[in-house]
């Protein structure tokens, strides 16, 4: 439980330093503003077993690429951290600590004024207190695949709801490394 600790305190160490203007009177005129938000996660595994499922708290930040990365960037593009804590449910109750970068790129050819829809992806590492035969190791990276889209209301901040594909594995660092493969499901807000 002592590495569990530390694990979740660099994860909250690291999103405090992501922290930037929270409103968009705070952001310069003309710049893409940052955006903030939390999402509830979901998921199951398919393979190679499907009895392994999950539920997280996950908090994210999302930047305009080009803020991050100093080249040009099409205007689409943005760059996502999350911070995810949370537990497996079945086939027993364990720790789940994650942080991920992802990039995410709006479709706006298929955007209305409800819905404005997302492709992303990304990497990620991840901490289970949870090892199932061959896995190998407890600390894991974690590609993920998704689609989603932004759901805009006339009461505010817009929801989000995304689909991901999210692999487990420990890339090679033991020789024992059979990973899991699941779905997930993000249901969240911006605030």
């Amino acid at each position: 439980m002592k590495g569990s600790l530390m694990v979740s305190s660099l994860l909250l160490f690291f999103m405090a330093l992501t922290i930037g203007p929270v409103y968009a009177d705070d952001t310069p005129s003309g710049e893409v503003p940052n955006r903030y938000g939390m999402t509830v996660v979901t998921g199951n595994s398919y393979d190679p077993r499907n009895d392994i499922t999950f539920v997280q708290i996950s908090g994210f930040a999302l930047f305009y690429h080009e803020k991050i990365f100093p080249h040009k960037a099409p205007e689409a593009l943005r760059f996502k951290v999350e911070g995810s804590l949370g537990s497996m449910t079945r086939p027993e109750k364990r720790l789940i600590v994650s942080a991920n970068i992802i990039s995410l790129y709006y479709i706006n050819m298929l955007a209305t004024k409800t819905f404005k829809p997302y492709v992303e992806g990304g990497i990620g590492a991840i901490y289970t207190d949870y090892q199932f035969e061959g896995q190998g190791t407890r600390f894991n990276f974690n590609p993920q695949l998704g689609i989603g889209t932004e759901i805009n209301t006339a009461s505010g901040k817009p929801f989000l709801v995304s689909l991901r594909l999210y692999h487990v594995s420990n890339a090679g660092l033991s020789k024992e490394n059979r990973g899991f493969n699941a779905v997930t499901l993000h249901i969240g807000r911006f605030f």
